[in-house]
């Protein structure tokens, strides 16, 4: 019992360490940056350091006629001493956050420096250290690469660890009187010890990475609240009243000192320090907002002679400037000013482009909905309803989480969000689109869903080219894809797969959609395809809408098939007759 005691207090470093490091965002972006192989090279050496760490905090036991304790020697160690130690808790941890190698890694690293410091135990202990590393991550691997293992797995696997290593200490260890004597001393306290170290190691880490999402959610649920205000005082185009509600919006929900929106040629709106004289009507005034409106790209003047504002004691410190763009032209900026250049952070420059974009592309949808036709089916109409409020959620949600860590992709994710936006408004404006068209909006999407999940999804395409200009009803394929991943996918505890084809068959264009998910039963599929079922996801609706549209251009031939397994996947498909297909796109041609 008095050894359990001394265990748990050594312990108590460990997650001390461990707090202490979730506190680093550094520490966090290695643990949510893809497994490259720099990425495992790092995080094996510093879960490595960690199973070090353990060793120079273990307890020295001497084997004689009865086990005796004291503090470890860390330099060496005499034949017949063992360490009753923690090193397994950094090992264990870092095999079950980075997969086989990180735990091979770390384990060989604390492994050998065990080694180093001899004792009758040296080799054992080193070769149980990389044994362990190695069974967590196959449990990391077991569990389908999850991002944060739940504590209740990560006690089980430290309990199974540690009996392994006492197996391995019988097996190997010399003289096995002496081995015999050592694990009858320490195996419980160790085991107990160092599976709730490593239970708590991975409850503080779970507790650091929550916070976190919880936070950047809330940055998403901010955006996208004023995303949809944005759009109400869009309904008009961006005129001086619009301008002026939403630099009023957006100066009470960012913070910065001023927000002022232009057009090409003047103020439209400016809330905020410096209104008396950047006044809405006037001729823009500032050379930086000039050089954006020319160049297009965002600029950071960090100064007021930077600014170049021609009034004199103009408050303007520094300013964020990004381009407002429609269709591929610069229209306008938004701009946000601050007293202070000491107020402007790097998360400023990436919420205001993200805005500047966001901006733009509800420009484009605001026009392009004065210039449309009124929607042709109301079944599209409802379909979009569906899709914008849920995809543009996640995908904001996935983009904030990137921007920090991989700007890149978040800007591409950012590139793409608009493309698909674009697409689903454009499909409201034709009765029939391509299927290229309508895999290419699909391919917007499925980009988006698979950074958001990550390794959790693979997704193949087989896609005919000779069948690239057959038409289809626009928002065919993209409902269906994100029926398999919303729902066929959900709560699948194995990697989830979505194959997409597309082959000709007997003059018909096949096209199905396959996932490996949790299935539908018999009852559920007949109600969706032939009845409106509600639902607080809607998919329902979305199966019913497009069941319904392909049927009515294409006759009952082309409704949708649905065959489901329960456990085992779910392929819905559906054909259209390629011949009529293409009567039916130069029939549209010739309307236009």
């Amino acid at each position: 019992m008095y050894l359990l005691f001394l265990m748990i207090e050594h312990i108590g470093l460990i997650v001390a360490i461990a707090f202490i490091l979730t506190r680093f965002s550094m520490f966090r972006d290695l643990m949510d940056h893809k497994h490259d192989s720099w990425t495992l090279v790092k995080l094996a050496i510093l879960f490595g350091l960690f199973g070090i760490i353990g060793t120079y905090t273990g307890i020295s036991v001497q084997i004689k006629s009865d086990a005796l304790f004291w503090i470890p020697r860390v330099d060496t160690m005499a034949f017949d001493e063992a360490l009753a130690n923690s090193r397994v808790v950094g090992v264990v941890i870092g095999g079950l956050l980075g997969g086989p190698w990180v735990g091979l890694g770390a384990g060989v690293i604390a492994g050998l420096h065990r080694i180093t410091l001899g004792g009758f135990t040296a080799l054992a202990c080193g070769m149980a250290t990389i044994v362990e590393g190695l069974l967590a991550g196959f449990v990391h691997m077991k569990l389908g690469n999850r991002r944060i293992i739940t504590p209740g797995k990560a006690l089980l696997t430290g309990i199974v660890a540690e009996m392994m290593q006492m197996v391995i200490i019988l097996l190997i260890a010399r003289p096995w009187e002496n081995a015999l004597a050592l694990v009858q001393v320490i195996a419980l306290p160790m085991i107990l010890a160092n599976s709730a170290g490593i239970a708590i190691f991975v409850v503080i880490i779970r507790s650091a990475v929550i916070e976190e999402d919880r936070i950047e959610a809330s940055q998403a649920q901010k955006l996208l609240g004023i995303t949809d205000q944005m759009l109400i005082h869009l309904q008009t185009g961006l005129t001086e009243a619009s301008a002026t509600e939403i630099s009023k919006l957006l100066l009470k929900t960012t913070g910065v000192s001023a927000v002022s929106i232009t057009d090409h040629e003047k103020i439209l709106s400016h809330v905020g320090i410096g209104d008396d004289h950047h006044l809405p009507g006037h001729a823009v005034l500032t050379e930086a907002t000039k050089r954006v409106l020319q160049s297009g790209k965002m600029s950071i003047p960090k100064s007021i002679d930077e600014i170049h504002c021609p009034e004199k004691g103009c408050p303007l410190a520094v300013a964020i400037i990004v381009p407002l763009k429609k269709a591929g032209e610069v229209v306008g900026v938004l701009k946000f000013y601050f007293s202070n250049p000491k107020q402007i952070k790097p998360v400023d420059e990436e919420v205001a482009q993200g805005l500047g974009r966001l901006l733009s592309h509800q420009l484009e949808v605001v026009s392009a909905r004065n210039q449309a036709q009124l929607i042709r089916e109301a079944e599209i109409k409802a379909l979009q309803a569906q899709i914008n409020p849920h995809f543009l959620f996640n995908s904001l949600n996935t983009i904030v989480s990137l921007i920090r860590s991989q700007p890149d992709s978040a800007r591409k994710l950012l590139i793409q969000l608009g493309h698909f936006f674009r697409q689903n408004l454009n499909a409201s404006l034709h009765e029939f689109v391509t299927l290229r068209q309508e895999f290419a909006h699909a391919r917007a999407y499925l980009d988006i869903e698979q950074a958001r999940f990550g390794q959790r999804l693979s997704v193949k395409t087989e896609l005919n080219p000779q069948l690239e200009e057959v038409p289809l009803p626009p928002l065919t394929l993209q409902p269906l894809i994100e029926n398999g991943i919303r729902h066929g996918l959900k709560g699948l505890e194995r990697i989830g797969e979505l194959i997409i084809s597309v082959r000709e068959e007997d003059g018909y264009a096949l096209i199905a959609i396959r996932d490996n998910g949790i299935g539908i039963s018999p009852e559920r599929v007949g109600e969706l395809l032939h009845s409106r079922i509600q639902s607080q996801e809607g998919t329902g609706l979305a199966l019913y809408n497009v069941n319904q549209r392909l049927i009515h251009h294409f006759g009952e031939e082309a409704g949708l098939h649905i065959e489901s397994e329960l456990e085992k996947g779910t392929c819905i498909w559906f054909k259209v007759p390629i011949h009529k297909a293409l009567d039916l796109e130069m029939k549209t041609l010739n309307q236009y």
